[in-house]
């Protein structure tokens, strides 16, 4: 039985006032999306807190939930993202929080921060450790964990969840390891491109075939204990709506280096009427298995799919 469509939109960027950013994120609720989410970055302009921004966005609505998209692990100790999640799962009454974890790609915002930016094998351990730690410390004892990265010794995490056993965690990547980890490990699993210090735009877009797409899902599918309970998420990179005549969309970073060609055989593009659209995420979701959808920065766009779908 596929699982339910779910859409998640991008939260409206600080060039606003307070009272307008509130306003927009109320619009995103109303228009049916399931949630809104925030990415975790220092440099290029990138001015909200993620954490700050999830926190505002429950207090402003009453049911749409908050993601991640994703906390990058090297920024926070996963002790204390968990106590953030924790307090954010009981303030906003339960269910509203889905925290997203990814083992971070960007090289410069290491540097920018004096960070370390250690090769990806270590990364993603780290990433692993971190996810061990945070799930632990929603149990209902004490943690004691001893790792090659984390050690945490009788803490016992505080406050309980509202949600039952605990908020959703959400792995996103690109690569065999990070979606493996994510199939072991978390409720929901982020289909990316694979972004490397070395991978230009156009591979990573290249990254992002059916072929591909295909062999993602089978990797966290072949680690999961229970296929059939995860949740797949994607990001389309490339949406171009028609609706009354007049097309709407928005275009990634990733994208704008894609060939003709390329956009057209990706599932994670989606060009054409309102009706080819919604019959093309149905062809994913039953190819794929992916049902949670980011359908891009143009609200004109996405509106009448999520109305559709959602």
């Amino acid at each position: 039985m596929p699982k339910a469509f779910r859409f998640t939109a991008s939260m409206p960027g600080l060039n606003r006032t307070p009272a307008e950013w509130r306003d927009q994120i109320r619009r995103l609720e109303g228009m049916g999306f399931s949630s809104v989410s925030v990415s975790d970055h220092f440099t290029d302009g990138w001015a909200m807190d993620p954490i700050v921004a999830m926190t505002v966005a429950t207090e402003a609505t009453s049911t749409l939930k908050v993601l991640a998209l994703v906390f990058c692990n090297d920024f926070r100790h996963p002790v204390l993202l968990h106590k953030s999640m924790a307090n954010l799962d009981v303030f906003s009454g339960g269910g509203r929080v889905e925290i997203g974890l990814g083992a971070g790609w960007k090289q410069s915002e290491h540097e920018a921060a004096g960070l370390t930016f250690d090769p990806p094998g270590e990364r993603i351990e780290r990433l692993g450790e971190s996810i061990e730690v945070i799930t632990g410390l929603f149990r209902a004892v004490p943690l004691t964990f001893k790792g090659a990265h984390y050690q945490v010794t009788d803490l016992d995490g505080l406050p309980k969840p509202a949600t039952k056993p605990r908020p959703p965690i959400l792995v996103g990547g690109g690569s065999r390891k990070v979606l493996e980890l994510a199939g072991r490990a978390a409720d929901i699993v982020g289909i990316n491109p694979r972004l490397t210090a070395g991978g230009g735009l156009a591979a990573a877009m290249a990254d992002m075939t059916a072929e591909r797409i295909a062999t993602k899902v089978g990797w966290a599918r072949a680690a999961a204990d229970d296929p059939g309970a995860l949740e797949f998420q994607m990001t389309m990179l490339d949406v171009r709506v028609t609706v009354g005549g007049e097309t709407h969309g928005s275009t990634s970073s990733q994208a704008r280096e894609a060939s003709p060609e390329q956009l057209a055989a990706s599932p994670a593009v989606l060009h054409g009427t309102v009706d080819e659209c919604v019959d093309k995420l149905i062809e994913v979701r039953e190819r794929f298995g992916i049902s949670y959808f980011h359908l891009g920065s143009n609200l004109a766009a996405a509106a009448p799919i999520v109305a559709r779908l959602g």
